[in-house]
């Protein structure tokens, strides 16, 4: 099995689009359909079904998908710590982060730490909290950017900011250009969640508001990606989720987003 062809199921994963898959990864189409056949061919099962209308993972693919995911960051750590002694780096930094650590804390601190040790080389995964809580209790990660405190007492927490959180819905949607939306609003409007596991506090974040504004929220289906959620909120009459800081990119993928649907000052602590 090779490394390509899981970079290339995986980008098939994440766009949900075989030609925005094939654009991401500049191969031509024909080549990228042909690297996932063979990819199937040697796990035995499939992994990807397409219509004229849709691409989505079978239940097979989604459990490929994480170990997969998995496989190759492992891989690039071990290239990384290969580089890392053939250079005479003093050391590699496994960094996890979420979408707002990337834009607001990151490059800063990133910056720092060179100027301080320029000989220490970082790697930064981007992931939800909860595989990069899994990923630092198994060693994987040295430190982790993410939504709300670690229960787990081996770990230790240090908050930095509060993150607003604001729904996203498709061009079409009769809330598309407002404001403002309540969160009683909400009553009976399908939305997309994800698996508390992916990301506890956020979830209890959006949970928690819809409780306290006597809303209990109509979870048309979970999706763990939020790529593919942007993707599924712009086909389809449907509500999510995002932080606002993943919410400004909303317009350029033919989304548009409602701030302050959780209310003004609540959000998840990052």
């Amino acid at each position: 099995m090779e490394f390509r062809y899981l970079r290339s199921f995986l980008a098939i994963a994440e766009e949900l689009h075989f030609g925005r898959a094939a654009t991401r990864l500049h191969l031509a189409q024909p080549s990228l359909s042909q690297q996932l056949q063979r990819l199937e061919r040697d796990v035995g099962v499939e992994l990807v079904r397409r219509s004229p209308h849709e691409v989505r993972l079978t239940a097979a693919g989604e459990a490929f998908r994480e170990e997969a995911k998995r496989l190759l960051d492992h891989a690039d750590r071990a290239v990384a710590a290969a580089r890392a002694v053939a250079l005479g780096q003093a050391g590699t930094i496994n960094i996890g982060f979420n979408f707002p650590a990337g834009q607001d804390v990151l490059p800063a601190a990133l910056a720092a730490l060179n100027d301080e040790y320029p000989r220490v080389q970082t790697q930064l995964w981007e992931k939800r909290t909860g595989p990069q809580l899994r990923a630092l209790l198994a060693g994987e990660l040295d430190v982790a950017f993410v939504y709300g405190r670690p229960t787990s007492p081996r770990l230790g927490s240090q908050e930095l900011m509060t993150v607003p959180i604001v729904a996203v819905v498709g061009e079409g949607h009769p809330w598309a250009g407002r404001d403002a939306v309540p969160m009683r609003l909400l009553e009976r409007q399908p939305c997309l969640l994800f698996r508390r596991e992916q990301s506890p506090a956020m979830h209890d974040a959006i949970v928690g508001a819809a409780d306290r504004a006597g809303v209990k929220l109509t979870v048309a289906s979970e999706v763990d990606d939020p790529v593919a959620t942007g993707v599924l909120v712009t086909a389809r009459q449907v509500i999510g989720f995002a932080s606002a800081s993943r919410a400004v990119r909303a317009p350029a993928q033919g989304l548009e987003r409602v701030p302050w649907i959780m209310g003004r000052g609540r959000g998840a602590r990052s």
